[in-house]
């Protein structure tokens, strides 16, 4: 009983690690082809947000920072044209390139992160594919969220950046500024990430729900 414990263990432990270094291999993907990123103006729809919050789902925090920091990587590497170009990124690369790497990399990281500690909460009371599902919305959340609240915090004051803003309510700006494009991301990133989590919970390599709550809804 023990062996087969163990070769359960090691198995799960192996799919965890196949499904982290494929979201990483897609998020690299997507970082230096037109799939990635969908360039609109000064910000871009991305849906890279996605393989993250997967990786998130199986396999916690360790998955979540991972691709959060690949994500965020490559995500900074276009603000000096590396995988594509952000007129954004470019533009905060040239007032401070260190802060505009905080301003790329952190949110991303941190997203990461929060998903992975998220998910097993909304676990315990939803049933795996609505937790996987709000997991999706929340990494495009949270992304667009962190991504815009660093960029004003770091350079709200840059010449630049009052340019954008024009002497609009912050709250305002953030909300015009991402407009379309952070309601794409929300709303692909939800559906895929829950069709996803179903398929990997059906193939056992995102636990099943247990316990009484699990058997109430059955």
């Amino acid at each position: 009983m023990s062996a087969t414990r163990t070769i359960a263990s090691s198995h799960y432990r192996t799919s965890q690690l196949v499904t982290l270094g494929m979201m990483c291999g897609i998020l690299l993907l997507m970082a230096f082809t037109p799939f990635g990123y969908l360039n609109i103006g000064p910000l871009a729809i991305t849906f890279n947000m996605i393989p993250v919050a997967i990786a998130a789902i199986v396999m916690g925090p360790v998955g979540g920072l991972v691709t959060g920091a690949v994500f965020g990587l490559t995500s900074f590497l276009q603000c000096i044209g590396i995988g594509g170009m952000s007129a954004m990124g470019a533009a905060l690369f040239a007032i401070n390139p260190f802060l505009a790497f905080v301003q790329r990399f952190v949110p991303r990281l941190l997203d990461g992160l929060f998903l992975a500690l998220i998910f097993p909460v909304l676990k315990k009371h939803l049933p795996n594919a609505a937790a996987c599902t709000i997991t999706g919305f929340l990494s495009a959340f949270l992304n667009t969220l962190m991504f815009m609240g660093a960029l004003v915090l770091l350079f709200g004051n840059t010449e630049y950046m009052q340019n954008l803003i024009g002497g609009k309510n912050i709250i305002l700006f953030i909300c015009t500024f991402v407009g379309i494009n952070a309601v794409v991301e929300m709303i692909s990133a939800a559906l895929i990430t829950g069709a996803v989590g179903e398929a990997l919970t059906k193939a056992h390599i995102v636990p099943a729900r247990t316990g009484a709550k699990a058997k109430a809804i059955a």
